[in-house]
């Protein structure tokens, strides 16, 4: 199963997997902010690490695009809160 992180524009959101098996986080981006709205993993891809690796790459994106980052989703504000090396994005 393909397992590598995906910038899927078109639909706003980072994803890896295949359908039915999709693991995504989704993002809205307002002017110079993304907000990080949901990170869903299904229970076949549980145990990968990929919540982590969406989570990464988007915030390594919103830093390439200059934006600054509201973590609505609970997971990546606890991914926040381990790693404090994105928390310029804030």
């Amino acid at each position: 199963m393909e397992n590598e992180i995906r910038h899927n524009e078109t639909a706003r959101r980072f994803e890896a997997g295949v359908e039915p098996d999709l693991a995504k986080l989704n993002y809205r981006v307002t002017g110079a902010v993304v907000d990080l709205l949901h990170v869903e993993v299904p229970d076949r891809l549980q145990g990968q690490g990929l919540a982590g690796k969406l989570a990464a790459a988007a915030l390594n994106w919103a830093r390439t695009k200059a934006f600054k980052v509201i973590p609505t989703c609970p997971y990546v504000k606890g991914y926040l809160g381990k790693h404090p090396e994105y928390s310029d994005l804030l």
